[in-house]
Order: structure tokens, then C-alpha cells, then sequence
């Protein structure tokens, strides 16, 4: 199984500034009453400021203004200090970010990736991580796949999630002897949130090859959920 190695948090001063920024312009804009439902829709996994995502953004691009591109190093510093404070809010920030500048993170920066998906872990953000941040840097690093074929194995849910998950955006370039096995391999997977991502990988790549995605689906139903399957051939018409 794999295992998640401590990471430090690297020196920055763009991640001082950009963090020192961004919660002098959150908190203040904090909606107490809107935190509270938005802390109980995400099922109390952490604490809110109550930022609807439009002013979100709008004040993330106020943070922004002015401020350099990062280096992986800058990526990582502000990723992982976003991940120490206890608003809600400054993760989503982090993510968004990461996805704008993950072409500019190597195959070096997976154990950071994987930190994030391994702490706090929601849907919330770890979606967002896999596709566009875990796959991203697949995308850019082929040899990072025997990585992925070591996550789909993994206790943690949320980083066999993520091996599911990080080929969502490939389309023609996806790997689908990996697609394929690794939903097999966690067909029987227990935990809703396995079984809903393999019922998404292949409905996405059903955009690209409904045959496929239908053929393996009838050769797999009787071990695959009956929400993995009904989710996968949305796109078959199935």
C-alpha cells in the first residue's frame, strides 16, 4: 500500500505575501450564516467563512493582482499553508490555484499532491485534485502511471478515488488498459465514493468511446455496484 510521506512546507516569499493577502481579504468578508449552512451541507468536514463562490473568486483575483507566476516551490508553500488554516475556503483557494499553475509543477511535486488529498479529505477537494492536478501532472509525466497503479490499491479511499479519477479530462489520450483494470479492481469496492468515481470514469470516457465503456460494463456487471453501472452508460445509452 502506498504511504503518504510528511512533506515540508518550503520557503516562499510569494507564499508569504499571497497567504498573508489572502486571509486579510477572506475573513473580513466572512457571512457567518451562510458558513453555517455551508458547514452542514459538507457535512461539518471544516469550518466556513461562508464565501459564495462568485465573491470567492472576485476576492481571489484581488489577492492575485500584481503577483508574480510561482515556481513549484512557491506551488507548494501556498498549497500546503492554505491546507493549515481552518476555513473551508482557503483550500478551495489553493486548488484553484494549483490548477492554473500546475504546468509549471514537475513529477516531484506528486507527494505534495498526495499530502493534500490525504488531509481534510472531502470530495470537494479531492475531485478537483485528481483531474486537474494529479492528472495534470500524469499528463505531463507518463512514469507517474506506475504511481497511480500503486494508488488504486491504496487503503485510503480517497487516493484509490483519485487513481480512478485522474484521467478524467484525457480523452483520446486516455490509458484505457489502466481505466479499465483499475475499475475492476475496485468493483467491490464498499465505500460510496469508490464506487460513484468508477461509474464517472467511465461515463466521461463514454464521451470518447461508448463501446468500450458498454463492453466492459456487460462484462463486468455482475461484480460492478449498481451505481457504478448506472452512471457509466449515461453516456452509452444504456
Amino acid at each position: 500500500m502506498g504511504v503518504t510521506v510528511p512533506v515540508a512546507v518550503p520557503r516562499s516569499a510569494l507564499a508569504d505575501t499571497v497567504v498573508g493577502r489572502l486571509t486579510a481579504t477572506y475573513a473580513p468578508a466572512a457571512d457567518p450564516v451562510r458558513a453555517a449552512d455551508m458547514r452542514a451541507y459538507m457535512k461539518d468536514i471544516a469550518p466556513f467563512l461562508g464565501l459564495a463562490s462568485p465573491v470567492r473568486r472576485d476576492l481571489a483575483r484581488a489577492v492575485l493582482a500584481g503577483t508574480p507566476r510561482p515556481d513549484e516551490a512557491d506551488c507548494a508553500a501556498i498549497a500546503l499553508r492554505c491546507w493549515e488554516l481552518p476555513e473551508r475556503e482557503y483550500q478551495y483557494f489553493a486548488v484553484d490555484y494549483l490548477r492554473r499553475h500546475v504546468k509549471r509543477c514537475s513529477s516531484a511535486f506528486l507527494p505534495v499532491a498526495r499530502h493534500l488529498v490525504t488531509t481534510r479529505s472531502w470530495w470537494d477537494t479531492v475531485d478537483a485534485l485528481a483531474a486537474h492536478v494529479v492528472g495534470g501532472l500524469v499528463a505531463a509525466d507518463p512514469g507517474l502511471r506506475t504511481a497511480m497503479d500503486e494508488w488504486i490499491e491504496d487503503d485510503d479511499l480517497w487516493v484509490a478515488r483519485t487513481a480512478l479519477l485522474h484521467q478524467l479530462r484525457f480523452k483520446d489520450a486516455t490509458d484505457t488498459g489502466r481505466l479499465f483494470a483499475y475499475c475492476a479492481r475496485q468493483a467491490r469496492h464498499p465505500d460510496f465514493f469508490v464506487r460513484k468515481a468508477i461509474g464517472w470514469c467511465l461515463r466521461e470516457y463514454a464521451k470518447t468511446d461508448p463501446d468500450a465503456v458498454r463492453d466492459f460494463v456487460g462484462r463486468h456487471r455482475d461484480v460492478l455496484a449498481p451505481l457504478s453501472v448506472r452512471e457509466a452508460l449515461k453516456n452509452c445509452g444504456g
